[in-house]
């Protein structure tokens, strides 16, 4: 089935007329995500790992690090997605709609009722369009899950310092 921006609207639009909270949606391979807008315990982790990412001074690479916090960004199959935290190293342009660049590193954090799109889905697909790393962190156990193209995947307890492909540095 294909979604068509009128079909999106017209979810929206029923939806926040129903709701009095704030939603965020996600369109991964044609599937539609509708979930409430994160918890202050996921919005305070995100501000304290996005404080934390800075260049690897040593590397050759050369990336600037920036980060956002739930961008609007469109991937080459077409879906839309929102990640907890996307790191680039070309600068963010000044647009106010969905921007078709695919991050360098993702991170995500884990959200409670969604943890099968977290820790099984979102993933796999992210590094299947071209995200080199993807970060899930829980917060609840403490622990962070390092999906790497052709690695497997690494799991850590916070604190942790890892170094991304990129040539940037995060504390998770």
């Amino acid at each position: 089935m294909t979604t068509t921006a009128h079909d999106i609207a017209a979810e929206l639009d029923l939806l926040t007329r129903h709701a009095p909270t704030h939603i965020k949606l996600e369109i991964t391979g044609g599937t539609r995500t509708w979930r409430l807008l994160p918890s202050l315990r996921h919005q305070k982790l995100i501000d304290r790992i996005r404080a934390s990412i800075a260049p690897i001074a040593a590397s050759s690479v050369g990336c600037s690090c920036y980060h956002l916090s739930d961008p609007s960004l469109i991937f080459p199959d077409g879906s839309f997605k929102r990640p907890d935290i996307a790191i680039f190293c070309v600068e963010p342009p000044d647009i106010d709609e969905s921007w078709d660049q695919v991050p360098e590193a993702v991170i995500e954090i884990i959200s409670v009722g969604y943890e099968e799109k977290d820790l099984s889905i979102n993933p796999l697909w992210y590094l299947s369009m071209g995200v080199k790393d993807v970060l899930v962190v829980d917060p609840h156990s403490g622990l962070v899950r390092h999906h790497r193209h052709g690695a497997p995947v690494a799991t850590h307890h916070q604190p942790k310092t890892v170094e991304l492909l990129c040539g940037c540095r995060v504390v998770l």
